[in-house]
């Protein structure tokens, strides 16, 4: 009776936020003005529909599903209002951008408050209420009603919390990385991240251990790439959307695979998730950001590892870590040798001690060798950004630290991704009276004719080709342009790796609805460049991959393979307005030093313009936010090409094929032993 009472009074609740919500919907809250219904709108929408129609199930359904519904349901249902809830709060930062706002006001695409507080408050006012309701009904269920739950719900903690374990993963593997709640990360939990999850997976039933999979990739990557709300207006939207359909078929995968491995479950684990991680940041859609190695950044004798494996060895250490640990908690009360999570973790503890004594030696030998050449390169932190400051303002500031910086006597300058915004091709070839931003150009290559020094610049640039037509077509790149000591372009590079959805879409012939939608949105679309430019400086030869290609690494060693002997990186990360962003940024790209033991420099509108050296060592960095220029004196030489620079992406697929074949070995073991049971039988 009491089971009875208390969820007809649930129901009541329900009933009375949903009338509430459906007001609101419908009529706005009191602080915003009517308007029409965007992105937001429609999620919010659904979630008032799939809680009706969980009350509807819960009030009429026969009394199996009944309990389903109770105990089970409202899982499914935190989840959803919770991510809903965490984008809509995101995006809502978009309400503070006036570039945004403009948009929003020409276009009629998105619908936004005056600002983000209020849009925000709004996000909580839809959202919230159904996420208290969900969360009492799932403790409430499983703390305080009889034991038909058992009958739905797994025993033991694992069991029953399986939900709030795989949030609390997510947010410890969020962590380990440069966050919100710490810049520099919190690498220790890059160890044990994945415990709660695995003991989940351990302790449920398979769909039910997909879904938790679901909801630990969805949510990581969610709160991991927060900034991505200010991207632009389609970014975060395609981020969650990817990270749920590729965690979604991973998992249902993964965990079969995981059930079938048996006592090799802790290798297998580490296997998938490694080769897994890689084919996340290949292809089209390939977006390498905050894999676990990478939270080991500061951890130098550890991550020389990566000029023999990649990213990925480091990544497989810390997910066998994690698999080692999970597998000895799954054995409660026999610490000692007859658990096998012990002897593994022991096992992997003695190779971890042998790679980070012999990654020591490698940095104290190298730290004391003298450089046999030094490059000095001026880094130009102008902390403007291109798509809010006046060209004319940018320009000035790019003058200003540039004539500072020539006081040092560089060999060469580089100013950062679309430093100099007006393309330097199609305006140059006016004659300044021509137009305002004729001028500006020619006024730059004025400049830069008298400066007596080689410099680098992020830019647009373009191409014109004829169609079996006849019909001339234009196509635009994100470009780096090389300026020599007497102002003559030498040589330009367009960006081969573009950022899907807000850079690239190649599918335009075949979703040409979906193309408009992208440029209805304001996507700036580029065309991918074709050669990895290797330019010539007099004293050095460098590559200058474009924002986010220094978070590839088999993109920055092929630069390496053509004779790159300095990575120099130009991004603009200030649209993100946040150190977050820029510090993921940047400790992605230490690793593409390392890999292929070439140093690495960064030239940023502002985020981490630093100098990293071969060793994966920060040697020096400008503040953030700050307007000012670095002086890099950089080691350079040929160098020799490391095992990883030789061989790419081997380690992924060598540790797939050992769980292939561990698998394999089990599902034979297994058969054989049952073959011989009916044999005696």
């Amino acid at each position: 009776m009491r089971r009875l009472s208390i969820t007809r009074i649930l129901l009541l609740v329900l009933l009375g936020i949903t009338c509430f919500e459906v007001y609101t919907y419908f009529y706005g809250p009191f602080w915003m003005e009517a308007r029409g219904k965007g992105l937001m709108d429609y999620l919010f929408l659904a979630v008032i529909v799939f809680h009706i129609l969980w009350g509807i199930t819960a009030l009429f359904s026969w009394r199996k599903f009944l309990l389903k519904s109770l105990f089970r349901i409202p899982e499914i249902l935190f989840f959803f209002t919770l991510l809903f809830f965490l984008f809509s709060y995101i995006w809502a930062m978009n309400a503070n951008m006036d570039y945004i706002q403009r948009l929003a006001a020409s276009k009629g695409n998105i619908f936004l408050a005056p600002d983000s507080t209020i849009q925000r408050a709004n996000s909580m006012l839809q959202f919230l209420p159904y996420l208290i309701l969900d969360g009492f009904i799932i403790i409430y269920y499983r703390v305080a009603q009889p034991r038909s739950r058992d009958r739905i719900i797994p025993p033991g903690i694992w069991g029953k919390w399986g939900l709030f374990f795989s949030i609390g993963s997510a947010l410890l593997y969020t962590f380990s990385f440069p966050s919100f709640l710490n810049l520099q990360g919190i690498p220790v939990f890059g160890y044990f991240c994945f415990v709660p999850l695995i003991l989940v997976i351990k302790n449920q039933p398979y769909s039910w251990s997909v879904f938790y999979g679901v909801v630990f990739g969805s949510l990581q990557s969610l709160i991991s790439n927060y900034w991505l709300g200010t991207f632009s207006l389609v970014s975060l939207q395609f981020s969650v959307l990817y990270y749920l359909v590729i965690y979604t078929v991973f998992m249902l995968i993964f965990v079969y695979l995981l059930s079938i491995s048996g006592k090799n479950f802790p290798f297998v684990f580490a296997g998938l998730w490694t080769f897994f991680d890689y084919l996340r940041s290949a292809g089209f859609t390939g977006y390498p950001w905050v894999l676990v190695g990478v939270s080991q950044y500061q951890f130098l004798p550890l991550i020389q590892t990566a000029s023999v494996t990649g990213i990925w060895g480091i990544s497989f250490m810390l997910l066998l870590s994690n698999a080692s640990i999970g597998e000895i908690l799954h054995q409660p009360g026999t610490w000692n040798w007859s658990n096998r999570g012990i002897r593994l973790f022991t096992g992997w503890a003695g190779l971890f001690l042998c790679i980070i004594i012999a990654g020591g030696v490698y940095l104290g030998f190298s730290s004391g060798k003298e450089p046999g050449k030094t490059v000095r390169i001026a880094l130009i932190q102008q902390n403007t950004d291109p798509r809010k400051n006046d060209y004319r303002e940018g320009l000035n500031a790019l003058k200003k630290l540039t004539n500072q910086a020539l006081l040092e006597e560089p060999d060469l300058i580089a100013w950062s991704e679309t430093a100099f915004v007006p393309n330097i091709r199609r305006w140059g070839a006016m004659e300044p009276d021509q137009h305002y931003l004729a001028r500006l150009v020619h006024e730059l290559l004025s400049y830069l004719k008298g400066i007596n020094t080689w410099l680098v610049t992020g830019n647009d640039d373009y191409t014109i080709e004829t169609d079996e037509k006849g019909e001339e077509i234009r196509r635009d790149y994100n470009a780096a342009i090389l300026f020599s000591d007497t102002g003559e372009r030498v040589r330009t590079y367009h960006k081969i790796h573009l950022v899907p959805f807000t850079e690239y879409f190649p599918y335009g012939n075949l979703f040409p609805w979906f193309y408009e939608l992208l440029l209805n949105f304001d996507v700036n679309l580029w065309e991918p460049g074709t050669e990895r430019v290797v330019f010539q400086h007099p004293d050095f030869s460098f590559s200058t991959p474009i924002c986010f290609e220094d978070g590839f690494p088999n993109d920055i060693r092929k630069f390496v393979l053509e004779g790159a002997e300095v990575i120099l990186n130009l991004s603009n990360d200030f649209w993100s307005l946040t150190k977050v962003e820029a510090k993921q940024h940047y400790v992605n790209a230490v690793f593409r030093a390392v890999e292929n033991r070439r140093p690495l420099v960064r030239a940023t509108a502002s985020g981490l313009t630093s100098y990293v050296d071969s060793g994966g060592r920060l040697i020096s960095r400008l503040p953030q936010y700050t307007e000012g220029f670095l002086i890099a004196d950089v080691a350079v030489g040929p160098g020799r090409r490391t095992l990883y620079t030789i061989l790419g992406d081997w380690f992924p697929y060598a540790v797939l094929l050992v769980s292939a074949f561990l698998i394999l070995s089990e599902i034979f073991l297994n058969r054989h032993i049952r073959e011989d049971l009916n044999t005696s039988l």
